[in-house]
């Protein structure tokens, strides 16, 4: 998933830089499926209809989903710089957290 407070242009162009031949990235969540309160967007991960406890997200700030900050691991702000590997050092603890849900018995749907 791809799922961003901006608009929906902004969140294809995210995932055609991540998945440029969609194999990997089926959905694209946006401004429009988040929830607006004072001017405000916040991210739902219940929009995603997945289980709450074998779903993590990935963004530079909390601000965007606090209502499940214990789904959040922080990663640094991505300002365009293609020597940027942050993402590759989380490669071990999503790992690590993917089977750890595989062993608790949560399946491999939903």
């Amino acid at each position: 998933f791809i799922f961003t407070t901006a608009k929906q242009d902004y969140a294809e162009k995210v995932r055609d830089v991540l998945d440029p031949k969609k194999k990997l990235i089926r959905h694209c969540l946006s401004q429009q499926d988040c929830l607006c309160s004072r001017g405000c967007y916040w991210k739902d991960l219940t929009r995603l209809g997945r289980h709450l406890a074998k779903t993590v997200a990935l963004d530079h700030t909390i601000q965007g989903f606090p209502a499940q900050a214990a789904n959040w691991i922080p990663v640094p702000r991505w300002w365009g710089d293609p020597r940027d590997e942050e993402l590759l050092h989380l490669i071990p603890l999503l790992g690590r957290l993917s089977r750890a849900v595989r062993t608790e018995g949560w399946g491999q749907g939903g």
